[in-house]
């Protein structure tokens, strides 16, 4: 025992040491963090909006709509178009169509999910229609249509 209180003043001394030594270290850090501060909290900033700017970014590139392009099987057994008649009209293929499935009694909104457009391409189809067949209305287009032959 009377080695341990031989080096009893050492080992109090060296640990009076390191304890003063950590405590510095630990007054240095806090300097620099206040001494600092307005860097750490720019830099903080700078970071969070730099993530929100790629995330926001990220959201606002991604595509909102999926294309989809699918062939339209128009069943012939229903309809019978005169060539001459379309010719005469000017009436495209799309038009006739968007004139087919108005024979059927489809809605515009119909339509345009069977042929995989929007309301306004059905609507500016229709107003082509009218045009090309000099009528006002839905009604007119379909029995011109008919008595020219281009729908049955």
């Amino acid at each position: 025992m009377t080695s341990v209180s031989k080096y009893r003043h050492f080992l109090t001394y060296g640990l009076s040491m390191a304890l003063f030594l950590i405590v510095l270290r630990w007054l240095e850090l806090r300097f620099l963090i206040i001494h600092n501060a307005f860097a750490i909290y720019a830099g903080g900033l700078a970071l969070l909006f730099t993530g929100l700017g790629i995330w926001l970014a990220l959201k606002l590139t991604k595509p909102k709509t999926v294309i989809v392009e699918k062939a339209v099987l128009v069943d012939s057994a229903h309809f019978l178009a005169n060539e001459e008649a379309l010719k005469e009209t000017g009436i495209s293929q799309r038009e006739l169509e968007v004139l087919q499935l108005m024979a059927a009694g489809k809605s515009n909104q119909e339509i345009a999910d069977q042929l995989f457009v929007s309301l306004n391409t059905v609507k500016t189809h229709l107003k082509n229609l009218f045009e090309k067949l000099e009528v006002g209305r839905r009604t007119q287009a379909v029995d011109k249509a008919r008595k020219l032959g281009i729908v049955a």
